[in-house]
């Protein structure tokens, strides 16, 4: 297909590529701040579905629809700023490592498949 041509013709593809990125800064120790980030971003996923869920239940055993109605898209948004905090500590660096590798392993499949 053109459109995949056009793609690997990309600076970003045909670099990572030719430099055959990989996923070797995963080897590296992470530091305090990524630790954080990650610890931030479980904590998110706490947040989220358990507590809304919870919000639910209780929302059904007092008969107070709007708690649930209020609550669980409140308690959401919290769960999405505390992951995006997380995000933010964590880092761009493990991302774009592995964004890179993932987009060098794509394309050369799709390369070798004739598309």
């Amino acid at each position: 297909m053109k459109i995949i041509k056009r793609i690997a013709e990309t600076n970003y593809v045909r670099s990572a590529i030719k430099d055959k990125a990989n996923l070797s800064a995963f080897k590296k120790r992470p530091s305090i701040r990524v630790f954080a980030g990650i610890s931030v971003m479980s904590i998110s996923y706490l947040i989220g579905w358990p507590v809304i869920s919870a919000l639910g239940a209780i929302s059904i055993y007092l008969k107070k629809p709007l708690l649930i109605a209020v609550g669980g898209p409140l308690t959401y948004g919290l769960s999405h700023l505390v992951f995006l905090l997380g995000m933010y500590l964590g880092g761009i660096e493990y991302a774009k490592v592995f964004l890179r590798w993932a987009t060098r392993i794509t394309m050369e499949k799709l390369m070798d498949k004739g598309f």
